[in-house]
């Protein structure tokens, strides 16, 4: 079976300095593949090079296109989207109107927008009830569920995540992370980028380790949050 995304020897350098090198990976529909790495190793790089962000060399296929040259625009109205690390909220606007944004590269299916909102306010029944306040004023949880739910406005068929969990507490983020297996039950591919190593793990299906811009090993999730590198290095603790 094909994959949704092939990405093949991809590199993103700024300047003399590459921060991305050679990282090759797939994802298929209803999967979900987790990046782990230390700071700085390139995984919101990658992220960024594969949303069109940045430039990037190497080849990125999605849904069986080849994605050089292409708008973020088209990237996102053809299901490719992104929940950046700082969630880029519009904190003046409502809830409600920053929900309605991510529906707007879908503005050729207007009559599916209000739908669409139902499912969001019935996925986070918290957002539903704050859909008049401004964005500004909003939790750090809340704020995270309302970048995932602007993020389901557009209809991904692939969800980048960037750090879901940075600053939030633990309770919390146990809530993001059953969202985001839950998402997947959707048939909705995701891409998670994240710092907590073992939640990660547990959640996904498959996965990357990136260091100093390349993958230096990969695998079944299961498999890899056993592995005595990953836990001496990632899980804080011998294997």
């Amino acid at each position: 079976m094909s994959a949704l995304l092939e990405v093949d020897d991809l590199r993103i350098s700024y300047g003399k300095v590459e921060a991305v090198r050679g990282v090759s990976l797939r994802v298929h529909d209803g999967e979900i593949i987790s990046i782990i790495g230390p700071n700085g190793a390139g995984k919101t790089s990658l992220l960024a090079g594969l949303m069109g962000l940045v430039p990037a060399t190497g080849s990125i296929r999605y849904q069986g296109r080849d994605l050089a040259g292409s708008e973020i625009e088209d990237r996102v109205e053809n299901g490719l989207c992104l929940v950046p690390e700082r969630r880029e909220l519009f904190g003046d606007l409502t809830v409600a109107e920053n929900l309605r944004l991510g529906s707007y590269v879908r503005r050729t299916d207007i009559s599916g927008t209000r739908q669409r909102l139902d499912g969001v306010y019935a996925r986070f029944p918290r957002l539903a009830e704050r859909r008049t306040q401004r964005a500004s004023t909003l939790s750090g949880g809340e704020r995270q569920m309302l970048a995932l739910g602007r993020a389901l406005m557009a209809k991904p068929r692939l969800l980048m995540l960037d750090e879901p969990s940075l600053g939030l507490a633990p309770l919390i983020v146990r809530d993001i992370f059953h969202i985001i297996k839950a998402l997947k039950e959707t048939g909705v591919a995701i891409l998670l980028v994240e710092q907590n190593a073992r939640a990660a793990l547990q959640t996904a299906d498959s996965a990357h380790v990136i260091e100093t811009g390349g993958v230096t090993l990969s695998g079944k999730a299961a498999d890899l949050l056993h592995d005595p590198r990953v836990v001496a290095t990632y899980l804080g603790g011998a294997a």
